[in-house]
């Protein structure tokens, strides 16, 4: 398992980019939940955020692609909004353990 970081690093309504060995992957906290994704738009394959840590639209309520605005639903991936619609961000499967946000 691969820790990414403690749970109370991660600040409700804020996103963390990080470095595994599975490729970039990313994490959001909303509402005490957390989601974890790769770090791939899936229309173009680039890294989503525009500067390090910056996943989030301007309100906090969406993840957005910094190449061309895509807009993604933070609970599920889904784009609801620009040229990859219909398709999704990829989960990444995490576990809590001691209060440390792993992957595999």
């Amino acid at each position: 398992m691969t820790v990414l970081c403690h749970i109370h690093d991660l600040e409700e309504g804020k996103s963390r980019g990080f470095d595994s060995p599975a490729g970039p992957v990313f994490a959001v906290k909303r509402d005490g939940q957390i989601f974890v994704y790769k770090n791939e738009c899936p229309h173009l394959h680039t890294n989503l955020e525009y500067q390090a840590d910056q996943f989030l639209d301007a309100e906090g309520a969406l993840i957005e692609c910094s190449v061309h605005g895509a807009l993604f639903e933070i609970e599920t991936g889904a784009c609801l909004a620009g040229p990859c619609q219909g398709e999704s961000l990829i989960p990444v499967e995490f576990e809590i353990q001691q209060e440390k946000i792993c992957i595999a």
